[in-house]
């Protein structure tokens, strides 16, 4: 009896591992090829406000981070950087600055998506048609399967 719970145990903690490392790895697996950085720069260039990643906010941690810049235009929304890497990764811009999933779950309704996100070393997203930049004054990057603040930043 004690080797058959031995052999539940062993082989439930390497399944559970092995799941935990497949969700985790799958995103980096299948993503695609970043932008090219000298196009991301070349759209950076026409931006109408720009603002530098941390991760130093609220909701940062090890496996939920974002650094480098975002450039906002009329048109696009470029990131220069890295992402942690993650699964349904969602842009959002806000009107209100917020740093953790709380936060955001309060105002997630008044958000307006911008786009998903499936490159972890830069993005390029184009603005919805309608969209006024100059409306928002946040980007804001969730992950909409696990509901997780990844980053933020305020550009205006």
């Amino acid at each position: 009896m004690r080797r058959i719970i031995t052999f539940l145990v062993t082989h439930g903690v390497a399944v559970a591992l092995g799941l935990a490392l497949g969700i985790y790895l799958l995103p980096i697996l299948t993503a695609p090829s970043s932008p090219d950085a000298a196009m991301l720069e070349q759209k950076a260039g026409s931006a109408l406000f720009k603002a530098e990643l941390t991760r130093e906010l609220r909701g940062s941690d090890f496996l939920h981070w974002g650094e480098g810049t975002i450039s906002v235009s009329a048109d696009d929304i470029v990131h220069e950087g890295k992402l942690a890497p993650g699964p349904d990764y969602m842009v959002y811009l806000t009107s209100e600055f917020v740093e953790d999933e709380a936060e955001f779950e309060a105002i997630k309704s008044k958000a307006t998506l911008v786009g998903p996100v499936k490159t972890f070393g830069g993005f390029l997203l184009n603005v919805p048609d309608g969209v006024d930049v100059s409306n928002y004054n946040t980007v804001f990057v969730w992950c909409e399967s696990f509901g997780e603040f990844i980053t933020a930043v305020k550009y205006r």
